[in-house]
């Protein structure tokens, strides 16, 4: 697939992973659409790009507000691209020091927004994406889903945010079967230790310890990178119901 003259939905849009897609999309030709809860970030990341971009304010469980910004990426041109980066994160043990259990609405959340967030995106761009027309070789579009390497080595008080990047992983190559008799590519990322603005508020001494426990190279990864494979998945037609590790070979230990 070719990035130039499609429209793109990136979730979590306004900051981090989803921000470094938005620009490199953007800068392949691509009309995007940026969702985002933090609105303000949103509109000036929007308003700094120019052209179409756009914007639409929400969070990732709301089917009215999701529906709406899968309407204007596909009123914005032809709609191929989905990228789902939205994500929130929980520290906790299953149990504490004490035997208090871990808080269940917390463990509900962080699954509601991730997990349950990226499938509600996925099908609703997916059933827009179905009504474009194919090109050539029957293509219409691809989702790329963001999990984590804490799908496959979460660390302790990783609980929920284990299971719910496990959760993406899982439907993968379900949702890459559902959606190959329309033409849809399923792919998702299993990002490392990136340097997002929330390992952004650790100090350096910090972030360069994190860093050296990398293989290679030992530093975080850029969100460029991240973006860089989004663009990768998009251009490959044959890559399809993958989960590619993001990591520096990276192989998280307990804690």
């Amino acid at each position: 697939m070719r990035i130039n003259n499609t429209s793109a939905l990136v979730t979590g849009g306004a900051s981090g992973l989803g921000e470094a897609t938005v620009r490199a999309l953007t800068a392949k030709g691509a009309v995007c659409t940026i969702f985002d809860r933090d609105e303000p970030r949103a509109k000036a990341l929007a308003e700094e790009l120019g052209g179409d971009t756009g914007y639409v304010a929400g969070d990732v469980g709301d089917e009215e507000v999701v529906a709406a910004a899968v309407a204007r990426a596909a009123e914005s041109g032809a709609f191929r691209i989905t990228v789902n980066c939205a994500g929130i994160g929980w520290a906790q043990r299953t149990i504490g020091r004490e035997g208090e259990p871990h808080d269940y609405n917390a463990f509900k959340t962080v699954v509601n927004v991730n997990l349950i967030g990226t499938f509600n995106v996925m099908r609703l761009a997916a059933g827009a994406m179905a009504r474009s027309e194919p090109l050539e070789d029957g293509e219409r579009g691809v989702i790329v889903n963001t999990a984590s390497v804490a799908a496959f080595e979460g660390q302790i008080g990783q609980i929920s945010y284990s299971a719910s990047k496990g959760g993406i992983v899982g439907m993968t190559v379900p949702a890459a079967r559902d959606l190959s008799p329309v033409g849809i590519r399923v792919n998702t990322i299993a990002p490392g230790l990136m340097d997002t603005p929330l390992l952004g508020l650790l100090p350096e001494e910090a972030r360069q310890a994190l860093g050296a426990g990398v293989l290679f190279p030992k530093r975080l990864g850029y969100p460029a990178e991240f973006a860089q494979l989004v663009c990768s998945i998009a251009e490959n037609a044959y890559l399809n119901g993958e989960t590619i590790r993001l990591d520096g070979g990276l192989r998280m230990p307990p804690k």
